[in-house]
């Protein structure tokens, strides 16, 4: 069956005659001659929901984010090309509280549209693909939120039910692609038809992340798998160019079953002509791929196709432009360029933006962005002391603590009287706002007082559910191995050395509350961010103690945790589905607000259950906000003095250890 879609309301903008003489149109577009025309590909990816320059939870403007200020430079970039095409790579729909507040208090009737949509639609999307965010709130939440859409939403790797042998023959959620009938205009001023097919992919990785609205309902196929089948039919269908809309990171140069980055062996398939990628929240080209295999910044090339990630949360618009020609009845891309524009830039250590919002954007949301910032002032509490992340990767921290607490409250009632009551319960939590490639305003900071939804989102920024896994002591030791791994290895008795390995994400450095343990950083660590074991002989972990004692490897302890972690999340050893014995209907965040609820006021004062083993002689630097000067008297247990600038933004601090 044909799965072809046009959109004949709307062609390909003219740049050069809309934008009048002050723009500088890219080079294809002055150089396209007869049979040639130029093609730019804009993308947005992992959104967020961030319509507005707002950011929620500190409750003041943001000059980095905003899909509203990322329409402004849509209307220059498309104004330098002769014909050009708006998408979108997924992770649209859920990362702050807007999306909570439609998501849990507002709701979604039928016929309603979603403030994200309302926005999309506003800017004219030629067609998006899905996210694994777009699952957390449920499929009929995001069926009704897909419904608002005036353009195509696709997604060749998510069935109905159970996977087929052949991926053709999967009962898939959404067509696996579109073909859009487009007219594009060539250097001498003649208009051509051109077929554009666009495909996407999502992680398969859904399926632990949001098993709980998926499984049983849902299967996900393995990404590349999907792409193998499905681009030939493509390209029979009489696609010119196909367009793989990847909600994915790049990933490993060799193939492996079911990756969750697998942009480069998608883009490496016969028949795909361009990836967008997303998902990893970085902005390619960009010199954090410097190195990578199968990867040419300065080509702007991934697996030898033209690719690009445009950032997150609106920060960046990313660019893919095509040298077409026409050969006969088909077309076929002749030379290509790929960058990334920002929103913003950093100027004196200071961030200021480089472009406005752009007001129809922003009118189309006005109520959902007023109404939000009212549900997340709403008060739920008080908290004694100040809870901030500034130190949360370097010293046991409050923002981390109260989470904990909250989570052990939780479970420990959950389980009275259940055949689990009496073994202890440990809670596992881990910062998620804690600099790196947020920035260095991204990091959670509450003054005492008053605690309103807008702070709990903040300690907790994700709609995970509480569970709980039933693990043994060796396997609690384990677990903490692979959460030392955000550190370097350190050597003793040298000065200044970089503490924070900046490939490993905050949200995967657990604490684990209920033990108490030191970490050697002098040992090489045991396992790679990817949860890889690379040093089996490795111990950083030492002097693991519980109630005092050293722990007993065979004794058996509940921990407490949230359903991407237990379900597998972050490929922690032997943490997995089969350890789960308590699903919660409740999320973390809904289980800290109704613990400040109870307690009515929190001391949110860090335990110290955890810290570096003593190095004699030795000092380690590692960066954070500047607001942390405030807060470093509070930190116990480490000695951190101040030791100048960061870079972009950062500050940057010393720890002897």
């Amino acid at each position: 069956m044909a799965r072809t879609h046009s959109l004949s309301r709307r062609t390909f903008l003219a740049g050069a005659s809309a934008a009048g003489a002050l723009i500088m149109l890219h080079p294809f577009s002055l150089r396209a001659a007869a049979n040639q025309a130029h093609l730019r590909i804009m993308e947005t990816t992992d959104l967020h929901v961030h319509v507005f320059p707002y950011d929620y939870y500190a409750d003041r403007e943001n000059h980095t984010m905003g899909v509203a200020r990322t329409a402004t430079i849509m209307d220059e970039i498309r104004a330098e090309a002769t014909n050009s095409l708006l998408l979108d790579n997924g992770d649209f729909l859920q990362g702050n509280p807007m999306g909570d507040y439609y998501a849990y208090e507002r709701g979604m009737q039928d016929g309603d549209v979603h403030p994200i949509m309302k926005a999309m639609n506003v800017l004219e999307f030629d067609a998006s693909t899905l996210g694994n965010h777009e699952f957390n709130y449920g499929l009929d939440f995001m069926f009704k939120v897909l419904d608002g859409a005036d353009f195509p939403i696709v997604c060749a790797n998510v069935a109905r039910g159970s996977l087929a042998e052949n991926p053709r023959d999967d009962d898939l959620i959404l067509p696996p692609y579109v073909i859009l009938d487009r007219t594009v205009t060539d250097g001498a001023g003649e208009e051509h038809p051109i077929r554009i097919g666009l495909i996407g992919f999502v992680p398969p990785q859904i399926m632990t992340w949001d098993s709980r609205h998926l499984e049983g309902n849902v299967s996900a196929r393995d990404m590349v798998k999907a792409a193998e089948a499905w681009v030939p039919q493509m390209r029979e269908e009489g696609a010119d160019i196909v367009v793989a809309l990847s909600h994915s990171g790049v990933g490993p140069a060799a193939y492996q079953e079911n990756l969750e980055n697998a942009s480069l062996q998608i883009a490496m398939i016969d028949g795909v002509d361009v990836i967008l990628t997303g998902h990893s929240h970085l902005a390619f080209p960009g010199p954090q791929f410097e190195g990578v295999d199968g990867v040419d910044i300065a080509s702007g090339t991934i697996g030898g196709k033209p690719g690009v990630m445009g950032g997150f949360w609106g920060s960046h618009l990313g660019l893919v432009d095509l040298m077409l020609e026409r050969d006969g009845n088909e077309w076929r891309v002749v030379g290509s360029t790929s960058e990334v524009r920002p929103i913003s830039e950093r100027v004196d250590g200071q961030t200021r933006p480089l472009v406005e919002s752009k007001a129809e954007v922003e009118e189309a949301v006005r109520e959902d962005h007023e109404a939000t910032i009212a549900y997340v002032g709403q008060p739920v509490g008080e908290t004694s002391a100040a809870l901030h992340s500034f130190f949360a990767l370097v010293a046991d921290d409050p923002s981390v603590q109260i989470v904990s607490n909250a989570q052990t409250w939780y479970i420990e009632d959950m389980l009275s009287g259940t055949e689990h009551a009496g073994i202890p319960v440990l809670s596992a939590a881990a910062p998620f706002k804690a600099g790196g490639r947020g920035g260095p305003e991204y990091f959670t900071e509450v003054p005492p007082g008053a605690v309103a939804i807008r702070n709990v989102a903040d300690l907790y920024l994700y709609p995970n559910t509480v569970q709980a896994v039933l693990i043994n002591g060796a396997q609690v030791k384990e677990w903490l191995e692979m959460s030392a791994g955000i550190f370097n290895q350190i050597e003793p008795g040298a000065s200044d050395q970089p503490l924070i390995n900046e490939d490993f994400p905050s949200y995967n450095f657990d604490v684990i509350d209920g033990v108490t343990y030191g970490i050697d950083l002098s040992q090489p660590p045991k396992y790679s961010p990817r949860g890889e074991l690379i040093n089996a002989d490795s111990s950083r972990i030492v002097d693991l103690e519980f109630e005092g004692q050293p722990i007993d490897p065979e004794q058996q302890f509940v921990v407490a945790s949230n359903n991407y972690r237990a379900g597998g999340g972050g490929s922690f050893p032997e943490i997995g589905p089969d350890k789960v014995i308590f699903e919660a209907p409740d999320t973390n965040r809904d289980v800290i607000v109704r613990y400040i609820v109870e307690q009515g006021t929190i001391n949110p004062s860090a335990d110290g259950n955890w810290g570096f083993a003593p190095m004699e002689g030795t000092t380690v630097l590692f960066e954070t906000g500047p607001r942390a000067s405030a807060f470093i008297g509070e930190v116990e247990g480490v000695a951190i003095e101040e030791a100048g600038e960061g870079e972009d933004g950062f500050a940057r601090f010393r720890i002897t250890l």
